[in-house]
């Protein structure tokens, strides 16, 4: 679910051969078009709208998108009911309110104001910034066994992937930012040249990964 550019369901598809099937879907599938896999289906899907499959998987997967929605705790809902007696549920989701980045811990590490400003615009649309680490509690309200979590993070340094990831998101978001009056365009521009410097240093948000299994009829 919300796939993306297929990478995660390319690899499912691998791994469950030609006897398997993988469904692909997203709101947004035109990154999917191109992916002429035998045993795996693109299909257009809107989580909090349309239909799911009643215990049809053995997996169900997402990555970052729950945080997004206004009606997380629905969606999680339908995807637990896709899968069979027995499927896992796996999710993965930032929690990026956690911790920030602190200069006195050490001094490389600066809170940008396009920083600032995007978790201000976030915060506006609802997004929850900790839902990565509410995800073990979740999973066993919603009944499932088995249920265990991990995370993990880094430091991302100017002109990494992680940078790269940082940029694109200030670029989405520009506008949004500079409209409510969170950041000017100088400011913005400024700390977008900071993310391909040497002495650019910033934690990443934290990843958290969360599994349950659908109890077993």
């Amino acid at each position: 679910m919300g796939s993306g550019n297929g990478s995660v369901a390319a690899w499912l598809s691998q791994r469950v051969g030609a006897t398997g099937h993988v469904l692909a879907t997203d709101i947004d599938p035109r990154f999917l078009k191109n992916m002429k896999l035998p045993n795996m289906e693109v299909r257009r899907h809107d989580i909090m709208a349309d239909e799911v499959p009643e215990e049809a998987f053995d997996l169900v997967h997402c990555r970052l998108v729950l945080l997004h929605l206004p009606q997380r705790e629905n969606a999680l809902c339908h995807m637990i009911s896709a899968l069979k007696p027995g499927g896992w549920l796996l999710v993965e989701e930032f929690d990026s309110a956690s911790l920030p980045a602190d200069p006195t811990v050490n001094p490389a590490e600066v809170l940008s104001k396009t920083q600032t400003a995007m978790t201000r615009v976030l915060d506006d649309r609802g997004v929850d910034r900790r839902y990565g680490r509410q995800l073990l509690r979740q999973l066993q309200a919603h009944g499932l066994v088995e249920v265990d979590a991990e995370a993990r993070m880094s430091l991302w340094q100017g002109g990494s992937s992680g940078a790269c990831l940082l940029r694109a998101n200030y670029e989405q978001l520009r506008t949004d930012m500079i409209n409510a009056g969170y950041i000017t365009k100088e400011e913005f521009e400024r700390d977008l040249a900071r993310l391909e410097r040497a002495d650019f240093l910033m934690p990443s948000p934290i990843m958290w990964t969360a599994w349950g299994r659908r109890p077993a009829a």
